[in-house]
């Protein structure tokens, strides 16, 4: 499996999944570069060189997990699975995985380069203006921000928002105060101190796929890492905090965040992954950058949120969470969930066995479908992954006036752009969700037309046989 972000680069480009940009510009157009390279069907990664105010080999990666086929090859799985497959190799390997340690090692890449006291400057590295009405420059689009609780040592690396503000000054901001890093943060605060603080740019995609994960507190970003990868992540000390900093990491912001209490600078607005601004500018926390450190020709991760439905990884893991709970609750049948638009749109597909059957799924997906306000319900003859393969079964198996249900005042947040401003501003973040059942009526399935297309395990054997010619690897030519 890959070792840091370099090698994942590698086999991303193996895959012929690579473009390499020359001279952009990060004032918009590298954000705009990345939007339209994630809304094309090939979906490319994108490696920025060259780019405009920066040396040569100062460099952004982009796109990096945005299609299945690179989400399952960070997960460390088969990259030719259709999506479904991958994500349901996935629900096995969780479901299997063993946390590993991370390692301390006695040396660390990140250290190729170091700059301290007068000698930090932040702005030596690029940081693109992602979107067009972005209220700044933004190096932590993808970045872990590693922290350790004062009270147990546990350590907490999650993925914040880092938008630059000087020389040695960012801001990290937390989307709301029940977090891990706002909690900690606070911790160091009461006691009157300011909090130690690492923010990690380019990290290997099994650390970012940790770092976006919600996992519980207490439990390590690192180990999941490691169990994803199946070997220890390298940890080296950071030189001014201490804290463990993967040791591969491309570039280290290290220093203190401040007590907002005595200090903050105005953050954002910032681009959500609704495809719609949630704010406008407000106080955050500040960190005083002590140190900067960088591997040679230095690599920034982005990840910036973009309009639906371009998303940052391209295997839904809430859509995964919502196929267990429905095991768990013993939903039988069920042979796949996915979701669209930027996991706005859950869809469940299942065998029916009884009258009910996909009312019960359908609400059971609505009330675990995070700011999604589509639950559309499908037959095990559709592919929940293949969006027109959904479509096909709302046209043409779903009568609007019996097979549409409205649950409302249901789980939404305050990033919802359809919540009226005055019950935003008292506090109100639900909505109402459409069930749209979209399968054969159960009554009389048995007489429903029957289709002419191939069932999904005939498409496979097809797929298996006729793939590489038909996606042009293989000629038939005799």
């Amino acid at each position: 499996m890959y070792r840091d972000l370099r090698e994942f680069i590698d086999q991303v480009d193996q895959l012929g999944a690579l473009r390499r940009i020359h001279s952009a510009d990060p004032y918009h157009e590298i954000g705009g570069i990345t939007e339209v390279g994630a809304g094309m069907a090939e979906c490319p990664a994108l490696l920025f060189d060259d780019i405009k105010g920066y040396p040569k080999g100062f460099r952004i990666f982009t796109n990096a997990t945005v299609s299945p086929q690179r989400a399952a090859l960070a997960l460390g799985l088969d990259p030719t699975l259709r999506p479904i497959d991958a994500l349901r190799a996935w629900m096995d390997k969780r479901q299997n995985m063993r946390e590993i340690a991370p390692c301390v090692v006695k040396d660390a890449a990140f250290l190729e380069n170091t700059a301290q006291g007068a000698d930090v400057n932040v702005l030596k590295l690029p940081a693109p203006y992602w979107h067009p009405k972005d209220g700044g420059a933004y190096i932590g689009s993808g970045s872990l921000v590693v922290m350790g609780d004062p009270d147990d040592g546990w350590v907490n690396a999650s993925i914040y928002r880092v938008q630059v503000h000087g020389r040695d000054k960012v801001t990290i901001q937390f989307d709301h105060q029940g977090r891990h890093g706002a909690i900690i943060s606070r911790k160091f605060w009461d006691k009157g101190k300011p909090c130690p603080v690492a923010v990690v740019n380019g990290q290997d995609p099994a650390l970012f796929i940790a770092g976006f994960e919600y996992l519980p507190a207490g439990q390590s970003e690192y180990q999941f890492a490691g169990a994803i990868k199946g070997e220890p992540i390298d940890i080296f000390p950071g030189p001014v905090t201490g804290l463990p900093i993967p040791a591969y990491a491309e570039s280290v912001l290290e220093g203190f965040l401040l007590p907002v209490s005595e200090t903050t600078l105005l953050e954002g607005p910032f681009g959500e992954f609704t495809g719609y601004y949630a704010s406008e500018k407000r106080p955050c926390p500040v960190m005083d950058v002590k140190a900067v450190h960088h591997r040679n020709d230095p690599i920034l991760l982005g990840s910036p949120p973009l309009k639906p439905p371009r998303f940052h990884f391209g295997l839904p893991f809430r859509a995964a969470s919502i196929w267990s709970n429905l095991i768990a609750v013993g939903v039988t049948d069920v042979v796949g969930v996915w979701q669209h638009v930027a996991q706005l749109m859950t869809v469940v597909s299942l065998k029916q066995r009884y009258a009910g059957h996909v009312k019960r799924a359908a609400l059971i997906a609505a009330a675990n479908s995070y700011m999604g306000r589509l639950i559309v319900v499908v037959d095990d003859d559709v592919d929940p992954s293949n969006l027109a393969d959904v479509m096909w079964a709302v046209t043409t198996r779903c009568e609007p006036s019996e097979s549409v249900d409205i649950v409302r005042n249901a789980w939404s947040s305050g990033l919802d752009p359809r919540i009226p401003p005055q019950l935003r501003e008292a506090g109100v973040t639900s909505h109402s969700k459409m069930i749209i059942d979209a399968c054969r009526p159960f009554a009389w399935a048995d007489k429903f037309p029957a289709t002419t297309a191939l069932s999904q395990d005939e498409a496979r054997v097809i797929e298996d046989k006729w793939g590489a010619y038909l996606r042009g690897n293989h000629t038939n030519e005799t």
